[in-house]
């Protein structure tokens, strides 16, 4: 795989822009959410846990600089379409524009949806679908929204981008996580299907991070064991830093990237460049060929669809 190398030039790029961040309160969010405080950008951070959110934004205030942004926080459950909507309206009514969106929002598994002991009687209770409805649902969500502020009132030489957070689960399996994977990889999906689809149809970049073990109190019933066995381990900022690279350096577009101990690698790159000997030669150029057919996908909007009942 490719390492993604992180520039200390793209930190400089942050200065004024206006970015929206989803999950902001804690762990990961927060840790972003001071990066580019930091850094100088106008941030409006927005997560369910209104307490947590605006005790980061207290913090950062109570030791503001002078090269150090705006910030702003909105109470945000991803899982309500008009509170999204509210939380980017609020970015633009503040600062007349949007130009980074990052989906960060996400929540550990909830409940056991395989659990062993299910039987006849137990299965026909419905389970909790609140890791979809936040690891998905909730990034459409944010994705759909984001695309048209992002858009709105852009320039032709504008640099507008979106960031999807993901997961290793989004691409490796994750035994005891089904629904959060089922999640993560369809965010991927999502990555997979707005990366050809945006240029055109709105001139944004798009790309996604897929952290592995990272410090936050998500993976604490692990941690031990890992730190025991020295795999690697990647804090909070860590994250926030690549997904800052990916969101503000303009070469970056359509990947889906790792980070690791702290680093980033190009997931889709090695997917890319092997195909022809995983999937064969002549399937590869067949798949090829057909994915020139689609082309940005913007056609399938404009096709009937018939429906025979």
């Amino acid at each position: 795989m490719t390492a993604i190398p992180l520039e200390e030039t793209t930190l400089a790029l942050l200065k004024d822009k206006v970015v929206v961040i989803s999950g902001g309160a804690r762990g990961i969010g927060a840790a972003t959410v001071s990066q580019l405080y930091r850094s100088g950008a106008r941030v409006v951070s927005g997560d369910w846990d209104d307490v947590g959110g605006e005790k980061v934004k207290e913090e950062l205030l109570a030791k503001a600089e002078p090269k150090d942004g705006d910030l702003e926080f909105v109470k945000t459950d991803v899982t309500d379409y008009s509170s999204v909507v509210h939380l980017f309206e609020v970015a633009f009514s503040k600062h007349g524009r949007v130009d980074m969106a990052f989906a960060n929002a996400g929540i550990v598994e909830t409940g056991d949806w395989f659990d062993p002991s299910l039987d006849l009687q137990t299965v026909q209770m419905k389970p909790s679908t609140r890791t979809i409805d936040v690891n998905l649902t909730g990034v459409l969500y944010f994705a759909r929204v984001a695309a048209v502020f992002l858009r709105e009132g852009a320039r032709k030489e504008d640099d507008k981008s979106m960031v999807l957070v993901s997961s290793i689960a989004g691409f490796k399996e994750s035994p005891g996580l089904p629904a959060y994977s089922a999640a993560k990889h369809g965010v991927l999906g999502l990555l997979r299907s707005l990366r050809v689809h945006f240029p055109k149809s709105h001139g944004i970049r798009v790309n996604a991070i897929c952290p592995w073990m990272t410090d936050t109190v998500m993976v604490e019933g692990i941690r031990e064991q890992w730190i025991e066995e020295k795999l690697p381990v990647n804090q909070p900022g860590d994250v926030g830093r690549v997904m800052i690279e990916v969101g503000a350096n303009s070469k970056w577009h359509g990947r889906a990237v790792l980070v690791e101990g702290g680093r980033g690698w190009d997931v889709d790159e090695g997917i890319d460049r092997t195909e022809g000997q995983w999937m064969g030669e002549e399937l590869s150029r067949t798949l090829a060929k057909g994915q020139v057919v689609l082309d940005d996908g913007i056609g399938w909007a404009k096709r009937e669809t018939k429906v025979k009942i």
